[in-house]
C-alpha cells in the first residue's frame, strides 16, 4: 500500500495571474482541495461532518512553500500528499506539485486539530488517528511520530 496520497489537478484560467501562470497563492487554495479529498478519500473520514458536525477543526499553524517552476492553464499537475509527522495534536505533511517529472512547488505544512467551541487544540480524535496510522511509511510505527 503507498502511504502517498495524488490527485491530478487541471490548471485552469481562474488559477493564474495575467502572465498566463499560477498565481502563487491559487497552489494553497489547491493543497486545502487535496487535505479536504485525503480525508474524504484516503482517510474515509467525512470533512463535512467532521467541521460541520464534530465541530473539530483542522487550520494551518506552519507553513513552507517552495516555488520551483510555472505552471501554465492547460497543464495538468499531480499533487502528492506525504504524511510527515503524527503529533498528539497535529500532523506535517509535505505536498509537492509536479508535472512530467518536473517539480513545480512543494509545501510543507503543519495542521491542528482544534475545537470550534473553543477556540483550543485538542488530541486527534483516535478515529482520525486510526485512520492516519495508513499513511505512516512502513519503516516507521505510528508510536514513534506521536509526541
Amino acid at each position: 500500500m503507498s502511504t502517498s496520497f495524488e490527485r491530478p489537478v487541471r490548471i485552469r484560467f481562474s488559477h493564474c495571474d495575467p502572465a498566463g501562470i499560477v498565481y502563487f497563492p491559487q497552489y494553497l487554495v489547491m493543497t486545502n482541495m487535496l487535505v479536504e479529498d485525503w480525508f474524504n478519500e484516503g482517510l474515509r473520514i467525512d470533512y463535512a461532518h467532521m467541521i460541520g458536525q464534530r465541530r473539530v477543526g483542522l487550520p494551518i499553524v506552519k507553513l513552507d512553500c517552495e516555488f520551483s517552476r510555472p505552471s501554465r492553464m492547460g497543464e495538468t499537475i499531480l499533487l502528492t500528499l506525504d504524511v510527515a509527522t503524527i503529533g498528539r495534536s497535529s500532523i506535517g505533511i509535505g505536498i509537492r506539485g509536479h508535472c512530467n517529472g518536473e517539480t513545480r512547488f512543494r509545501s510543507k505544512q503543519v495542521l491542528v486539530f482544534m475545537s470550534f467551541d473553543t477556540g483550543k487544540s485538542i488530541d486527534i480524535p483516535g478515529d482520525i488517528a486510526s485512520a492516519l496510522a495508513a499513511f505512516v511509511p512502513p519503516s516507521q510505527s505510528i508510536e514513534a511520530h506521536r509526541s
